[in-house]
């Protein structure tokens, strides 16, 4: 048995972000990008997806509204983003290689599983409901909900919380730096997971996780 499949085994619970690491979905939120500030007459700057790694969904809002001098307020800004990627969510956001297998997997062996996501709560329930999956988590939550996003380790520690859990038994899959930041800071083992939108983020990724993801099947 493999040192990570191991690590996994021996877990009491699994926390899981959600775009990019259990969901296909971070080019849906490229297209918004341009969609939303091409509406507003901007082009999406190069510096943009690093300025808002980690950052919830609210700080995202608020960060769009200073940037680029935006007249909604950031309740609006959000509900907007909301109803541009809910039918994506529902009906185009494919679960990454492996996942659907893996989660089952850990059900049956009976590992406590979380969500712990930037994303909105109604985006998240939407594809994990589309998927059919939503049964499986105990807990969902959201970077909205703790004081500080990530790499800040609040959503970790708040996940292993609702788990019931201390930190160091909870294994963490994260795709972005400042996730894999974050689930380290709060003293969990980190796997980052591949993806195409990190993928010139490889080797930063290497460094600050304890192992690497291509198919969730690889944990079986």
């Amino acid at each position: 048995m493999s040192e990570g499949k191991l690590i996994v085994k021996n877990a009491k619970g699994v926390i899981f972000d959600l775009d990019g690491t259990l969901v296909d979905s971070m080019n849906v939120w490229k297209e918004i990008d341009v969609s939303y500030l091409g509406k507003h007459g901007y082009d999406v700057p190069d510096d943009l997806h690093d300025e808002i790694e980690g950052m919830s969904f609210t700080e995202t809002a608020a960060y769009f509204k200073k940037r680029f001098c935006l007249k909604e307020t950031v309740d609006e800004i959000k509900d907007c983003w909301n109803q541009m990627a809910y039918e994506k969510y529902c009906h185009e956001v494919a679960l990454k290689p492996g996942a659907a297998p893996f989660l089952s997997y850990l059900h049956k062996n009976g590992c406590k599983i979380a969500i712990a996501s930037s994303n909105s709560r109604k985006l998240i329930q939407a594809v994990l409901e589309s998927q059919g999956i939503a049964s499986y988590f105990e807990a969902i939550v959201t970077s909205c909900d703790v004081k500080a996003g990530k790499p800040a380790p609040d959503v970790y520690l708040e996940a292993a919380k609702l788990l019931n859990l201390n930190p160091c038994d909870c294994v963490v899959f994260e795709d972005i730096p400042a996730g894999i930041m974050a689930g380290k800071a709060a003293g969990m083992t980190v796997f980052a997971v591949e993806d195409e939108f990190s993928e010139p983020l490889r080797e930063k990724k290497l460094a600050l996780a304890d192992g690497w993801v291509r198919d969730y099947t690889d944990f079986i």
